[in-house]
């Protein structure tokens, strides 16, 4: 995939339904989106030329986003049998694929172009430029992950769980197509074993802790019988429930007679590291640590901000979040302690946690259901798009929950083939206290990153396919918790002020995220250091605090992209009321943004600026 310069979920895309949101409301069409839904994606036949050769020669160098965002069928369908290829090769033939398109669009005069060519040029030469870049550092396994197996990255972790919720099963072609890729995830885990010896051998191995999370995922994987994997079973069942047969022998054979094996290989190769492993946390150790961090700031946040003053921007905003939330805590009568403290107590307070038991687990997602159904009715209010944006919600699968993230989510297929989907790891169900699972809910579903995916999905015709591959963390992330601010301004907690405690709650752990990923990689705080400092700042569970801390020193720079993004966005918002007086229209405004598609955040504001003149008729 393109720089993804995000969590590391694809941003999935559209179907062909073209809804206005004039019609779905009965609003007047006289606004300045309605304009937008008239235009082509791309008006500039110079410029849709280029980006329709991108599309096709990513998609070939990606074939996993192809199936990701549905783009693996008819004269493509031959991506549907092939995994990314993960060799040293691969990897630069990537890097040089980024220099190569940046050198063509350059091609273009941008000054011939304007309104959404100009956004669309202005982003994808960013994305290509910021690639080309990262090609210095080749010892990561893609663009912004350093390592090219840690706990939350590789084969193992990964593609099992791609193969089962997005390597969807219709025809028998596709049953090959899942056993052709079957075939190669060996191939792929000895690629990512030579490549990890390769970046040792550069000064560049994961903290030991990662590495033993790692060696867990690995081990727990090659000690199931090779039946009763998942990867096993995801295709027979599947196969069978739509009549095309039984395919348990056939994949059974590949895993333990080519994927166990290769398992064996790569946890030799892990146990190898682990020899030369410290317990350093931060990227400061590589040798060229200082330059690399600079640059996974730049890819998480996509702003040239140093890392001493995103610190002091965490520092800063977390005093401030303090604030408001120790009137909240005081009004519910917990007067007692730091306002970390009082939250920690909450924290682990049993009236607002889930037991943990298949129940409980069920009783959660049930929950997590009804808080999606309670933020519909109040859509209207923020945007006039009028998305149908469906969501499923799901646990994180049982085989990697304990390295995988506490939330994240992957976005519908292009083609409406699959809805978005929600996850939520329930290894620990400490981490959950219900009040926080309403702001978790807003961020990864509506109005956050399903509602945005859901734009590139249902209103396809306004934006060019390479939207859907170019993707910009501290945008999705900014929206995301842009989102979570916007459910508390419509109302959704006006009865439910430990719900609204637990949004800013929320905002809190993302400042904070600030302070430590800044502290981990700049400032060379220990891993042992960052856990206690957070946990104090947000009153988290540790355990939870630990998996975050583990996930940042695993991605640098990418947890900064929320917070970063967030304040963006809500600088540009006042920025147009301002310039926009009594004219100026919330959903007008969280449109403007949507319908970019994503960018990074120095093109946002000049799309804002755009959209402020077109309000005001200048």
């Amino acid at each position: 995939m393109l720089p993804t310069f995000s969590s590391g979920t694809p941003m999935n895309a559209h179907r062909r339904h073209v809804l206005l949101a004039g019609a779905a409301f009965g609003i007047a069409s006289a606004t300045p989106l309605a304009a937008l839904a008239q235009a082509k994606a791309v008006t500039d036949p110079r410029l849709a030329a280029l980006l329709d050769a991108f599309v096709e020669e990513i998609l070939v160098l990606d074939p996993e986003t192809a199936t990701s965002i549905g783009l693996d069928k008819g004269a493509r369908s031959g991506l549907k049998s092939r995994l990314n290829d993960r060799s040293t090769a691969g990897r630069e033939g990537q890097v040089a694929a980024y220099a190569d398109r940046a050198k063509r669009l350059r091609t273009l005069p941008r000054a011939s172009l304007s309104g959404r060519d100009l956004t669309t040029y202005d982003t994808v030469l960013y994305a290509m430029d910021l690639g080309s870049e990262g090609g210095r550092f080749a010892y990561g396994r893609d663009v912004a992950n350093p390592y090219v197996v840690s706990q939350q990255d590789g084969t193992a972790a990964n593609t099992g769980e791609f193969l089962n919720a997005q390597h969807l099963i219709d025809t028998k072609a596709d049953c090959d197509a899942y056993l052709a890729r079957l075939e190669q995830f060996a191939t792929a885990l000895d690629q990512e074993s030579a490549r990890m010896a390769d970046a040792a051998s550069r000064g560049v191995v994961p903290p030991d802790f990662l590495l033993a999370k790692a060696l867990t995922q690995l081990t727990e994987l090659r000690g199931m019988d090779a039946a009763a994997t998942r990867l096993v079973g995801s295709l027979d069942e599947r196969a069978r429930a739509k009549g095309l047969g039984a395919y348990a022998g056939a994949a059974t054979a590949i895993v333990a007679g080519k994927i166990q094996p290769a398992l064996d290989r790569q946890i030799t190769a892990v146990r190898a590291l682990q020899a030369k492993a410290t317990h350093d946390a931060g990227c400061w150790k590589f040798p060229d640590g200082g330059d690399y961090y600079r640059w996974a700031l730049k890819c998480g946040t996509t702003t040239n901000r140093t890392p001493a003053d995103i610190h002091q921007m965490g520092l800063d905003q977390g005093a401030a979040i303090d604030a408001d939330m120790d009137a909240i805590l005081k009004g519910q009568g917990y007067t007692r302690g730091t306002v970390g403290e009082r939250m920690s107590a909450l924290t682990r307070d049993p009236r607002f946690l889930y037991p943990n038991t298949e129940q409980g687990k069920a009783d959660l997602i049930a929950y997590l259901n009804g808080r999606i159904a309670a933020i519909r009715p109040y859509l209207p209010k923020i945007s006039r798009l009028g998305m149908a944006a469906p969501v499923q919600v799901k646990a994180v699968p049982r085989e990697i929950e304990v390295g995988a993230g506490l939330g994240y989510m992957n976005f519908a297929a292009i083609d409406g083939s699959r809805p978005a989907i929600y996850y939520v790891n329930l290894h620990d169900m400490g981490n959950w206290p219900r009040y926080t699972l309403s702001s978790l809910t807003m961020h990864e579903a509506l109005p956050g990153h399903a509602w945005q995916g859901a734009y590139l999905a249902e209103r396809h015709g306004e934006v060019h396919t390479i939207s859907s591959l170019v993707n910009f963390n501290a945008f999705i992330e900014g929206w995301a918790l842009y989102a979570e601010q916007l459910a508390d301004e419509a109302g959704l907690y006006k009865d439910d002020p430990l719900g609204r405690l637990g949004y800013w709650q929320a905002l809190r752990f993302r400042a904070a995220r600030l302070v430590v990923d800044t502290g981990l990689h700049d400032k060379r705080w220990t891993r042992e250091a960052a856990i206690d400092w957070m946990t104090a700042a947000t009153g988290r569970s540790t355990a939870a605090i630990t998996s975050e801390v583990d996930r940042y020193c695993a991605g640098p720079g990418q947890a900064c992209g929320y917070k970063v993004g967030h304040t963006e966005i809500v600088r540009l918002r006042q920025k147009a009321k301002v310039a926009l007086g009594p004219k100026f229209d919330l959903r007008d405004f969280d449109d403007a943004v949507v319908t970019t598609g994503g960018t990074p955040l120095s093109v946002l504001e000049s799309v804002i600026d755009r959209y402020v003149a077109g309000a005001n008729g200048t």
